[in-house]
């Protein structure tokens, strides 16, 4: 269960509790689920107690309790504990690494989507500029990919390069002095998530002004111009050089894309072996005793944590969020690489499996954030 389908049950339970007359309250449009703070427990967190506690007129904790046994209805739930002045902490089931494996393997490029679409409508408005217009098409993927419905359009058409070559989609633009048809910026302060479930004649609008490129990025081409205009926040000045271009480790997009290809290359790799990936425990083992539990533990929270980032991205309209986030998973995946082969004259084991399964995990993840910031993931480099 992604945070996005855990905000969704946590909804449905206050609404059977507002239809079983035990809740008088307005069901929101939106609960916010995050990983435990300071005292919690389980996998999740949810302050939806607190949030009602005034409309419903009653204290947090009673509220909680209220909807705890509803929760607990929910099949994937295991466990549901109040703590503070009213948390509920969450647990799911199949939150081992095996589970979380097996469930990113399942789903794919999908992993961290949202499997319905929420009602969102949210129109996305830049100006006539190229980092403006980038920046856009990433937020719109991103919004899709967590059930929104998105259009978008710019000040001017986009010049053909930054479609044809860099793959901006745009879905109408004005004329170049038409004014800006919306109020909310992205840039420098996000706006902020909408309070109630938008519809057709309610969709949330969005200008995307992000510091525009100081240079034209499309001589890098269309990955490393996508990355150099994304990967830094709306409100900093990004920067076009080559730097995005040379194939070692002071280059971010390189980690990333290359991470990708280890892990093809390590299940092309294990098949010749005749070995396949098998979700599992990921046991320490020779030749570096201990250290593979201790790499594996930073990879899988980074995976684990992929569907919250997704959430953060969309939420806040940031794109470089996701790109940073890819960054953190492609250092734990080289970090795990050098582990997953047997050695020599070894054979085959189950930790082998796991690790395999793991690295394969990981790739997926990497392609699947790559594709939604527009990024060509590639088997070989």
């Amino acid at each position: 269960m992604t945070p996005v389908e855990l905000s969704r049950t946590v909804l449905r339970a206050v609404r059977r509790a507002v239809d079983g007359g035990e809740l008088s309250v307005t069901v929101p449009g939106r609960a916010v689920v995050t990983p435990p703070g300071p005292g919690g427990c389980g996998d999740y967190a949810t302050n939806i107690a607190l949030q009602l506690a005034r409309p419903a007129g009653q204290p947090p904790a009673k509220v909680a309790e209220i909807l705890r046994p509803h929760l607990l209805d929910t099949p994937g739930v295991t466990d549901v504990v109040v703590t503070g002045p009213g948390f509920l902490n969450i647990s799911l089931r199949d939150t081992t690494p095996a589970g979380l494996v097996e469930e990113i393997l399942r789903r794919g490029l999908r992993y961290g989507h949202s499997d319905r679409p929420t009602g969102q409508i949210v129109r996305l408005h830049a100006p006539h500029e190229v980092r403006a217009v980038v920046v856009m098409d990433a937020i719109a993927r991103i919004l899709v990919s967590q059930g929104a419905l998105v259009r978008t359009s710019s000040q001017a058409p986009p010049r053909p390069e930054w479609t044809d070559l860099l793959g901006a989609r745009v879905d109408a633009s004005d004329t170049p002095d038409a004014p800006a048809p919306f109020n909310v910026d992205v840039c420098p302060v996000a706006a902020p998530a909408p309070s109630g479930t938008p519809d057709a004649r309610n969709p949330l609008d969005i200008n995307v002004r992000p510091v525009p490129a100081p240079a034209d990025p499309t001589p890098l081409g269309r990955d490393a111009a996508r990355w150099a205009l994304l990967y830094p926040a709306a409100h900093d000045r990004p920067r076009i050089t080559d730097e995005h271009l040379v194939q070692r480790e002071s280059n971010p997009l390189f980690r990333v894309r290359y991470a990708h290809a280890r892990t093809r290359a390590l299940s092309r790799n294990a098949a010749d072996l005749g070995f396949d990936p098998h979700p599992g425990d990921v046991r320490p083992g020779d030749p570096h005793p201990g250290e593979p539990r201790v790499t594996a533990g930073v990879l899988i929270a980074a995976l684990a944590d992929h569907p919250r980032i997704l959430g953060v991205a969309a939420t806040a309209h940031a794109p470089d969020r996701l790109a940073r986030h890819l960054v953190t998973v492609a250092d734990a995946t080289l970090a795990l690489l050098p582990t997953v082969l047997p050695l020599g004259d070894e054979k085959p084991s189950v930790a082998h499996r796991s690790r395999l399964a793991l690295a394969e995990a990981a790739g997926t993840v990497l392609a699947g954030g790559l594709t939604l910031l527009g990024i060509d993931a590639p088997d070989h480099i």
